[in-house]
């Protein structure tokens, strides 16, 4: 017979394991971007990375609410969105590098990596580019009855794309089942938000009717309790949500980005990272309620660290596509 008792203990062990894989999860992202610019610096990386060091609270938070064949659409800031809808490391290393393991055969490099076995429909170059496929998505998903949702991550920056408010507008008027998440890291590549954005952000989509609400994007129960909500509601047929996730990168706007006191301080960055580091806040957090302690987030770390290891060797020693495959999957 089951007591009461031993159900908040099981509750309890599923909320640590829940909580404790987000922080897996986070430390993945952070340790991948990591090795990302340790490849960049390196050489060995072509072309430019687009850091997710600081934001990784978001992807997490809200991927963890979601389902396998969920999809998701992301931006040139892609990395964590990947890894957090399930890509695997060493897979997604390959692609940074131009090898054919990776996702796109290394014909997509940094960002446009795609994996539609998770339901990643992928990275996006272009600024607000991906708004159109998931809300496209969400229309395919009302159709095929089977409940999925689509996630729409884009940076604040996006919010001066018409083509945005085009696709709320009409996911608004025909309920489609997607959740418009804009990460506010407070720059728009070299400019604070305050200088190209006027008013209140969540007016973009009070304005169509469509429930909007803003977190912080540093704490990970927060916008996972939030997500977990406007997933719901959108799974029930309620139609479109608008969330802004308040959040900060720690790095340049590209791994090229190194002198950045000409539009942010290093007081500034020294400060996120001191007193709103994402990883930390969820330490703490575990910490305070005897959920974990240092040497179970240290294994975490270390296994982690030993899984990035691996998967940058298996990059780097993984081949080139051949010649002759050079124009194969590529259309215009």
């Amino acid at each position: 017979m089951t007591t009461a008792t031993d159900q908040t203990k099981s509750t309890s062990v599923l909320a640590t394991e829940k909580y404790l894989g987000m922080y897996r999860r986070m430390t993945m992202i952070r340790f991948f971007e990591e090795q990302v610019n340790e490849l960049y610096t390196r050489a060995l990386m072509p072309g430019l990375a687009h850091l997710y060091i600081g934001e990784e609270a978001v992807a997490v938070g809200i991927c963890e609410a979601l389902r396998n064949d969920d999809y998701i659409t992301s931006t040139h800031r892609g990395h964590g969105h990947c890894l957090a809808k399930g890509a695997s490391p060493d897979r997604m290393f390959a692609e940074l590098l131009g090898k054919e393991a990776g996702y796109c055969k290394g014909k997509g490099g940094s960002m446009h990596i795609a994996d539609p076995d998770t339901g990643n429909l992928g990275a996006n170059a272009i600024v607000a580019g991906s708004a159109g496929i998931a809300t496209g998505a969400a229309f395919s998903a009302k159709h095929a009855g089977k409940g999925q949702v689509a996630v729409c991550f884009f940076g604040e920056g996006a919010l001066g794309q018409g083509v945005v408010y085009e696709v709320m507008n009409l996911a608004a008027l025909w309920k489609l089942p997607v959740i418009y998440v804009c990460e506010n890291n407070l720059y728009t590549e070299y400019t604070h938000f305050s200088e190209t954005l006027a008013g209140d952000l969540l007016t973009r989509g009070a304005a169509f009717g469509v429930p909007s609400e803003s977190v912080d994007g540093q704490d990970v129960r927060a916008v996972h309790t939030v997500a977990t909500k406007m997933i719901a509601r959108a799974r029930a047929g309620q139609g479109p949500s608008f969330l802004v996730c308040n959040t900060y990168r720690y790095t340049g706007h590209h791994v090229g980005d190194i002198n950045r006191e000409y539009y942010r301080s290093k007081q500034e960055e020294q400060q996120w990272k001191t007193d709103r580091d994402p990883l930390k806040i969820l330490a703490d957090w575990l910490f305070s309620y005897g959920l974990a302690d240092a040497q179970a987030l240290d294994a975490i770390r270390k296994e982690v660290g030993e899984q990035m290891a691996t998967a940058v060797n298996f990059a780097i020693a993984a081949p080139y596509p051949a010649v002759d495959k050079v124009a194969q999957d590529v259309y215009a």
